[in-house]
């Protein structure tokens, strides 16, 4: 099979440009104006909520959804134009991948070669032994699916997914339904594809799996883009200055704490013994300990405080006015909807954020 050479071509650097895309489905909105950006040879993560909009996205990528308003622009085409050419160039993991149980491994990936013009023989046989050995399944090529576990499975749909050398690779919730140990080895292969020069666009609801994989974050709910951009560049914009808990033998002077030059807020902790400091920068902390140690305190601990994306996430997903130059900004309270006002329903985590980023925990705070 043969592809016109259709105009257009990447800008940029993207390989994925939504701009205030909207799609309903019957009342619901299930896309509200996303805007979405996707660099080339990076792992681009969509974090939110089931129901925020990820897998709509992912299928407005490829063209098997148009838009009821906005531009799709997937390698510079416009998807709904040219959907074959775009799709050619995608391969795509679902959270529950579509496989033929009673047929074995090997004829569900020659099937799927054939789907993608890849034709039959020894050189296909060859690319499906190498596309099952890259996920660890070449062993169970001869078995029948049905059999296989959850993990299996996904490593079967993801070695499908490669199978005829696609530039992008968009995986909704690849890792749903596995054990920690397949997780753990599914995110890794997808890590190492991003090496060959591919990019990945991986949704999901689940930090910890998006710790450490992430090039790049877009937080979404309800059919919108909160916030988006790097971890190291979201961690510095919400929390621009230094975070240190100081803990000592004895009771901590809150006064002396925010008398020392550098403080610029001192936060409680659940205990007399311990503060988080909130500094103007990390060169303070010599500063501090030095006067800290003259005033006889005896230190136990100095510890910097790194916001992991999961704090990012209750931050972003809480607090989300619009900056001034129209980018996304976190306001000093939280909504209804998002948070409940009783103790009872606030977890560490959020009186984790809370500490971090000095706003209130609890919605009838100041």
């Amino acid at each position: 099979m043969t592809f016109a050479a259709p105009p257009g071509t990447a800008t940029n650097n993207l390989v994925v440009e939504l701009r205030s895309v909207r799609r309903r489905f019957g009342d619901v909105n299930a896309l509200a104006g996303l805007d979405l950006e996707v660099p080339e040879n990076k792992i681009t993560v969509l974090l939110g909520p089931n129901g925020a909009g990820k897998t709509t996205a992912i299928r407005m990528i490829t063209g098997a959804l148009e838009p009821h308003g906005g531009s799709v622009k997937t390698f510079g085409l416009d998807p709904a134009v040219f959907g074959e050419e775009v799709r050619r160039r995608c391969g795509v993991v679902s959270a529950k991948p579509a496989l033929y149980d009673r047929l074995d491994g090997h004829a569900n990936l020659a099937y799927a070669a054939e789907l993608y013009g890849l034709g039959r023989g020894d050189q296909i046989d060859e690319r499906i032994r190498s596309a099952a050995a890259r996920f660890g399944i070449e062993h169970a090529l001869s078995q029948r699916v049905g059999g296989f576990s959850t993990g299996m499975k996904t490593r079967l749909a993801l070695a499908r997914s490669i199978l005829h050398g696609p530039d992008l690779l968009l995986f909704d919730e690849p890792t749903s339904g596995l054990d920690p140990e397949s997780s753990h080895a599914v995110l890794e292969m997808i890590r190492e594809m991003t090496s060959d020069g591919r990019t990945v666009v991986m949704c999901t609801h689940l930090l910890l799996e998006a710790e450490g994989l992430a090039d790049k974050v877009i937080v979404m709910e309800d059919g919108k883009d909160l916030v988006s951009g790097t971890p190291a560049e979201l961690t510095q914009r919400f929390w621009p200055g230094t975070v240190v808990l100081i803990g000592s033998e004895g009771p901590l002077d809150e006064a002396l704490l925010s008398s020392i030059e550098g403080v610029r807020q001192v936060e409680p902790t659940s205990t007399v013994y311990q503060k988080r400091l909130h500094l103007d920068g990390e060169h303070h902390v010599p500063d501090i300990i030095a006067a800290l140690v003259a005033n006889a305190v005896r230190l136990t601990q100095v510890e910097p405080i790194q916001p992991s994306l999961e704090d990012l996430y209750f931050a972003v997903r809480t607090k989300r006015n619009i900056a001034d130059d129209g980018g996304r900004q976190l306001s000093p309270s939280f909504t209804s909807e998002s948070q409940d006002s009783s103790d009872e329903a606030l977890t560490d985590r959020h009186r984790q954020v809370a500490a971090l980023t000095g706003w209130p925990a609890n919605k009838d705070q100041p």
